[in-house]
């Protein structure tokens, strides 16, 4: 959608994650923001001068904090981002949950494995330290957030409080019905479209 327009792409897995390389169960917020500002510094040395920044879940809380700390972005997009991720862990997890995590190192498997995962609970110590709503008023880029309304992981007020601390240009899109994953057809067709459309607007060469 993007390439259609002359807009370049490039992706990346976070540390630990899919291709990329090291132990999952180091992964902190902390070092996936250091991880996004190489990548949008690396596009820099590669001679991209208008750059914008999207992250999905996890990868929208990176996105916030990351820029959050940067002048240099021409807009955001962030599909269901968690705001704050300590929040979301806590309601997932429950007291005792948390408990048995700071007592192991591991967690539930996400994916509904019947094995506990490694992950060191100072992920969740350093969730206590990145919560991103006040972060979020120094962001300079144009951003666009998309949700779903009936979405089963990040609570939907996150991204309303979210919204409200944007000092940008700013835009709010509820999916109605649609889940974290926007599953039915209809619902990422939209949400991939509305982000697009976002991108196209404020990264697309100017035609002369």
């Amino acid at each position: 959608m993007l390439t259609g327009h002359g807009i370049a792409t490039f992706r990346f897995d976070f540390f630990g994650q899919a291709e990329s390389e090291g132990p999952f169960d180091q992964i902190t917020i902390t070092v996936a923001i250091e991880q996004a500002a190489a990548a949008i510094d690396l596009m820099r040395q590669k001679g991209f001068c208008r750059i914008g920044l999207m992250g999905s879940s996890f990868g929208g809380l990176v996105s916030i904090l990351t820029a959050a700390q940067r002048t240099d972005l021409d807009c955001l997009a962030l599909k269901c981002p968690v705001v704050d991720f300590a929040e979301e862990l806590r309601l997932e997890f429950g007291d005792d949950g948390l408990a048995q995590w700071k007592a192991t190192d591991t967690i539930p498997d996400i994916l509904d494995g019947p094995d506990r995962v490694k992950l060191q609970y100072a992920f969740y110590e350093d969730c206590l330290r990145q919560i991103a709503y006040s972060p979020a008023r120094s962001i300079t880029a144009p951003t666009v957030i998309v949700q779903g309304d009936k979405d089963e992981h990040v609570p939907l007020h996150q991204s309303r409080r979210l919204y409200e601390a944007l000092r940008v240009k700013k835009h709010l899109e509820l999916v109605p019905g649609a889940d974290h994953q926007f599953t039915k057809g209809a619902d990422f067709t939209h949400m991939t479209q509305v982000i697009a459309d976002w991108l196209i607007q404020h990264l697309a060469p100017v035609q002369r």
